[in-house]
């Protein structure tokens, strides 16, 4: 199974210094529902998929965010399955990251059958770091959202580092942005692939108020560019958190892809910090 690493294009060398946000004084509001990207617990969940989850729901997380597996969609778990596991243990599945490919009709019925609410495409469905590429993705992507939107369900987008190079000095995630229906694509933005990018996520929320309904919550290594606990990386996420009214965001999920020890020991950590901020 690839990772998401493979569909990462390397970028130069960053200065940690333009990516620092300036810290405000934020405390979690206690009905703030944090929700998890399956990913990060993706060889305990291939190996175990109910056990892990339990695990999960005991950590703390009140949403889950499913992700393509060896398994499926859901880990070995039938939609109906891995909707009921969720509820028993306290949590709800709200979304999921899948392929925009031919076999879209499929991935619509199983979301539907689990009863999430998002179904989110994880990479392009085609290659090309060209303004034409994006915005003939642009317009998959709205037949995507319609045909979602039939179904009850709703289409976004995962980012990664590499849609913010640019074409001819145009960036490439901001042609995604302006030639999407914001009532059919909704955005799911990696808030530390932002950064690694070299972009403000604060800029974002600004230039596109109310786009980004999902988040993922990640701090970032920024020598290695790699995923880190919270607090240990170049994302200030006290800022972030100040501005979640501003970007529109509605489900926040944490992911983490490398670990200091294990996923769940990271995850513990990262729930605390969010806690103490």
């Amino acid at each position: 199974m690839k990772t998401r690493r493979t569909f990462l294009r390397q970028s130069g060398a960053l200065s940690i210094g333009t990516m620092l946000l300036p810290t405000l004084s934020f405390a979690v509001n206690s009905d703030q529902k944090f929700g998890v990207q399956l990913y990060s617990f993706r060889d305990a969940m291939a190996k175990d998929a109910k056990g892990t989850l339990r695990k999960i729901a005991d950590i703390g997380f009140k949403e889950i965010e499913s992700a393509r597996s060896d398994k499926g969609l859901y880990y070995g778990l039938s939609p109906k399955e891995m909707k009921s596991t969720c509820k028993e243990l306290g949590m709800k599945l709200t979304s999921g990251h899948v392929a925009l490919d031919d076999d879209f009709p499929n991935t619509m019925e199983q979301a539907v059958a689990s009863g999430q609410e998002y179904v989110i495409c994880s990479s392009l469905p085609s290659k090309g770091q060209t303004v034409d590429n994006y915005k003939k993705v642009a317009q998959q992507f709205n037949k995507a959202g319609e045909d979602c939107k039939k179904l009850g369900l709703k289409f976004g987008y995962h980012n990664h580092e590499y849609e913010f190079e640019s074409d001819n000095g145009t960036v490439l995630y901001d042609v995604l942005m302006d030639n999407t229906d914001d009532d059919l694509v909704h955005m799911e933005l990696d808030l530390g692939w932002v950064v690694v990018a070299g972009k403000d996520p604060l800029d974002y929320f600004s230039k596109y108020p109310g786009r980004f309904p999902l988040w993922h919550l990640k701090d970032m290594n920024m020598d290695k560019k790699e995923s880190t606990e919270f607090g240990k990386g170049g994302l200030d996420i006290a800022s972030m958190m100040a501005h979640k009214k501003e970007s529109g965001v509605k489900h926040i999920y944490i992911e983490q892809e490398e670990y200091a020890s294990t996923p769940f020991e990271s995850m513990k950590e990262n729930m605390a910090f969010l806690k103490n901020i």
